[in-house]
């Protein structure tokens, strides 16, 4: 990747085979020769952010490697970066999308495929604040349709007064889909729970207490699942 200092290492997670992913050096890696970090509405400062591996991908890259798969199941990353989850997914076979508003998160969750020995994962571009029906940046397909299940980790990082999150995932959940997100304590969590409360999403919302092993990292954090009450046929 031109322009940026890059590392590859060898990720493990709990319930599944390492991987190997190439990510970003460090959060100072900003090279913008096209200025589309400007075009995508990106700062300097948030602009690496993609492209570093967080904890709470882990978490939700160990959780996915256990979901029982179902066949013809859909299953949506929102935020993907570098798309550890979505690899881990799609090696065990699911129907796997991953989606994320920063223009250089495909070529890396290619590069890290190729790394993998994987084949092409679908990639579309995912910016919540869109309008729906809205077509992508040019060079970027929009995503589009309805999922079986969405998953997440550490999306709720800036405050979203509008519930532009919620309403995306409203958009691109089926009626009945399950939203997973692991959530590192962040503190925007409470507004997000009313704004998916306010689409009709029940919730239930785990403590995440895990000590350090050799393997990994410790970690504190939340799971949180988001469903709506299954309706009785009876009310058609």
């Amino acid at each position: 990747m031109p322009g940026y200092l890059l590392k590859d290492e060898r990720i493990a997670i709990d319930g599944a085979a390492d991987l190997w992913i190439r990510s970003l050096l460090d959060r100072q890696q900003f090279a913008d020769p096209r200025g589309e970090a400007a075009a995508f509405g990106i700062s300097s400062a948030a602009w690496p952010l993609f492209g570093l591996l967080w904890p709470s991908a882990l978490q939700l890259a160990g959780r996915l490697a256990t979901h029982p798969l179902v066949a013809g199941e859909r299953i949506l990353e929102l935020g993907c970066g570098l798309g550890l989850a979505s690899l881990v997914g799609h090696r065990r076979g699911a129907d796997m999308t991953a989606s994320d508003c920063h223009p250089l998160a495909g070529a890396f969750l290619a590069e890290n495929l190729r790394l993998n020995g994987l084949p092409p994962l679908a990639y579309r571009h995912g910016d919540w604040a869109s309008v729906a029906g809205a077509p992508g940046p040019p060079g970027h397909e929009p995503l589009r349709g309805r999922f079986d299940l969405v998953i997440g980790s550490d999306l709720l990082y800036e405050r979203d007064d509008r519930g532009v999150l919620a309403g995306y995932i409203d958009r691109h959940a089926t009626a009945q889909a399950p939203v997973w997100i692991v959530d590192p304590n962040r503190g925007n969590r409470s507004a997000f729970n009313r704004q998916m409360a306010a689409h009709g999403y029940d919730l239930v919302d785990t403590p995440i207490v895990q000590p350090a092993s050799p393997r990994l990292d410790a970690y504190r954090g939340r799971w949180l699942v988001y469903r709506r009450p299954a309706r009785d046929p009876a009310e058609n």
